[in-house]
């Protein structure tokens, strides 16, 4: 059995408090339930950043944490007739034992006793353009503090995004984050795998096969194996769907000879997992289907190649670019004579049309998860630039300086549709292929692996249960 290391959430909020100072105080609320229909709510996801903090799960909730090193939790209070429809509340007289806050309190009592604690201190910190009507509420707070200044309370007279500070710690992964984020690849990989070989079976043995079919393996392996449930809505898209970067999962019929695209991943204990695979169908590439497929692992191989502590975080999206644009050329999809040379290619991003994406985002807690691409030492080192397609003028700073830690996807694709000059056979065919990196001192640990990548690889797994 494998020991996942628990999260210090003490040493989270201690070190948050370091930052925010003597004179500030942290706001951190987690996310409202949101109500689907009537009567009926989506099934509830907690706040990131609040969970990142504290572990706790339940709906109304809130975390203060003074510059002191305090912690203050406020969540509903125990209500055995509500805990009958809703189920368990931990109840504040129990938080502070189970989460390792100084003190908790009655969600209800939050803006009488808020303002107590806001007196005397310089600076509020609150996550800026995160929960609707935050700012009015912590407005409201500050001026009860004001309407008391005759008895000498003193409001904070500054106000601060808390999200930066706390983008900057989720950006590098400790232990446990590691640990649950290994297993959600483990899970995840295995959906995959899952839905591969059932694509394979149905179509030999004849049976209608759909996309939502792949979709509902996908969940099922998910959950089985104890995963809360899909860190985003799964793209399972076949044949010329594939072409469509997001897609849901639909009704469309999955038929031998198509490629199948399937973006999908699952939620573990708050951390997500985002795997793209590429098959066919039936378990055998076509001659075309297999060109575009080398091609689009070629860059992934390269990018995998690029991805290491002190590299960019544009490094991996410039080396499969240069790949993917070498291969457009060999393979006629892009007209020499038209577009110029392989540098000419990428300069003019004349690949755009085929491949419009970028490689990387950032994974954790958010499928694209916080933290800032740009490097923070060298913000002042600013270029502007003309976009060559739209003529626009942009402007670039150095690209983040990868850290031990950091988790990013690569994921390159290509996407062909019927166009002037376009090779007929390679029109509709949608390959991406996306792993999940841990960029380390060497290179990267793939956590994805579970489910093979190479065309052979997934021929040959796809084949394993012919015949059952």
């Amino acid at each position: 059995m494998t020991i996942v290391p628990a999260p210090d959430y003490r040493a989270r909020r201690a070190a948050l408090a370091r930052q925010i100072g003597p004179g500030g105080i942290a706001i951190v609320p987690t996310a409202p339930e949101r109500q689907r229909n009537r009567d009926n709510d989506h099934p509830y996801r907690f706040d990131s950043y609040f969970h990142y903090l504290t572990g706790f799960g339940e709906p109304s909730a809130w975390l203060v944490i003074e510059g002191s090193g305090r912690s203050s939790l406020w969540c509903q209070p125990k209500n055995l007739e509500r805990e009958i429809w809703d189920g368990y509340r931990l109840g504040p007289d129990a938080a502070p034992a189970a989460l390792g806050v100084d003190a908790a309190f009655s969600s209800d009592t939050l803006d009488t006793q808020l303002p107590a604690l806001l007196d005397g201190k310089d600076t509020v910190w609150f996550p800026f353009g995160v929960h609707e009507g935050l700012q009015a509420r912590v407005e409201t707070w500050l001026a009860s503090v004001r309407g008391k200044s005759r008895q000498g309370a003193l409001a904070p007279q500054t106000q601060r995004d808390l999200c930066p500070l706390l983008d900057e710690m989720r950006l590098v992964k400790d232990a446990s984050e590691l640990a649950t984020m290994r297993r959600a690849g483990v899970i995840s990989a295995g959906a995959h795998v899952r839905a591969m070989q059932q694509s394979a079976r149905w179509l030999r043995e004849g049976r209608e096969l759909r996309e939502y079919h792949l979709d509902a393996e996908l969940a099922h392996e998910f959950r089985r194996h104890g995963a809360q449930g899909v860190a985003y809505g799964s793209i399972v898209a076949a044949g010329a769907n594939a072409c469509v970067l997001h897609y849901r999962a639909d009704a469309a019929p999955v038929q031998s000879g198509d490629l199948v695209l399937i973006d999908a991943g699952c939620e573990l204990d708050g951390y997500a997992s985002d795997i793209t695979r590429t098959f066919p169908a039936n378990g055998r590439f076509t001659g075309p289907q297999r060109a575009l497929y080398d091609l689009v692992h070629a860059a992934l191989q390269a990018a995998v190649g690029a991805t290491r502590a002190g590299a960019r975080f544009n490094d991996p999206h410039d080396a499969a670019v240069r790949v993917l644009a070498q291969g457009m050329l060999d393979l006629r999809l892009l007209d020499a004579n038209q577009v110029g040379s392989l540098d000419d290619v990428i300069e003019k991003r004349a690949y755009n049309p085929f491949y419009m994406h970028r490689t990387s985002h950032w994974l954790g807690m958010d499928v694209h998860d916080c933290g800032d691409y740009n490097e923070p030492s060298e913000l002042a080192q600013v270029q502007q630039k003309t976009d060559p397609l739209s003529g626009n003028t942009v402007v670039q700073r150095p690209s983040r300086i990868l850290r031990e830690g950091m988790v990013m996807t690569l994921e390159p694709g290509i996407y062909v549709r019927p166009g002037p000059g376009v090779p007929g056979q390679f029109h509709h065919i949608g390959i991406r292929i996306e792993d999940d990196a841990v960029v380390t001192a060497q290179g990267c640990e793939l956590l994805t692996r579970g489910v093979p990548v190479e065309a052979d690889a997934i021929e040959a797994l796809m084949r394993e249960d012919a015949g059952h």
